[in-house]
């Protein structure tokens, strides 16, 4: 296999959960410039329309499935959606989040759970829903987004810190379910990712990121292009003896 065709993702069909947001966006894009079709699932549909412009710019398919990845219907839905339009479904991404920055006795339980129900159980629901296609098959990726506090805690972050950390265990355990039926799954431990959500608060308020950026070796917060190139690895043939694993994308914070 050539180095270019270990990357290719031609001829394959993704899902990206969370595609309306910056990251989603920007996961959609990059794994149509490696040739795949996407699938966009998400509650914002003018957003998801905007992500799907974007990859149909780049020469593929893309399709819009407004749907809460906390609802484990819709998402049964957005596979059998996904199926019908596109064909078949090769790679998942789990890209869906939400945090709370409160302490542990501020955050209401309500809150707390609202966290897990997107952060865990959306990726539960999807995974549920669009990997019985996959193995059936012999194939599929499975990526989730998961954080470089899916090993450590924070100040602040409790309901998140909970939900990554179940996210990369949750991934793992899968792992050792699909391995021997052709499907993989490993998570993303991202940095803090400056994209347009969060670029104005980064540039005016940099001492609320401080700590990240002094514990990183490379001395500073991730960029949308820092984790592209993981994403596409994961999903792609030169990953087929990857899994179970949490790749960090960070700059170096967790090698302390």
């Amino acid at each position: 296999m050539s180095g270019v065709a270990r990357f290719s993702l031609e001829g394959r069909v993704a899902v990206v959960t969370g595609g309306g947001g910056g990251l989603g966006s920007a996961g959609a894009l990059a794994l149509a410039e490696c040739g795949a079709d996407v699938a966009l699932v998400a509650r914002n549909r003018a957003r998801l329309e905007e992500s799907a412009a974007a990859v149909e710019a780049a020469g593929r398919r893309a399709i819009v499935i407004e749907a809460d990845v906390a609802d484990a219907r819709a998402m049964v839905d957005a596979a059998a959606e996904a199926e019908a339009t596109l064909g078949r479904v090769d790679v998942l991404f789990n890209n869906a989040g939400i945090t709370n920055p409160q302490t542990v006795l501020e955050i209401s339980p309500e809150d707390f759970l609202r966290v897990q129900e997107v952060n865990i159980a959306g990726a539960f629901h999807a995974v549920r829903a669009f990997a019985p296609a996959m193995l059936a098959r012999g194939f599929g990726r499975i990526i989730n987004m998961g954080s470089i506090l899916s090993g450590r805690g924070m100040a602040n972050r409790s309901a998140y810190c909970a939900s990554k950390a179940g996210l990369a265990n949750f991934g793992a355990a899968c792992a050792f379910e699909f391995g021997g039926r052709g499907v993989t799954v490993n998570t993303l431990g991202a940095t803090v990712i400056v994209t347009d959500l969060n670029r104005e608060l980064v540039r005016t308020q940099p001492e609320l990121y401080a700590r990240v950026v002094d514990r990183t070796p490379l001395g500073r917060l991730g960029e949308v292009e820092d984790l592209m190139g993981a994403l596409i690895f994961l999903a792609s043939p030169a990953s087929g003896f990857v899994t179970g694993q949490t790749l960090f994308v960070d700059g170096g914070y967790t090698a302390g």
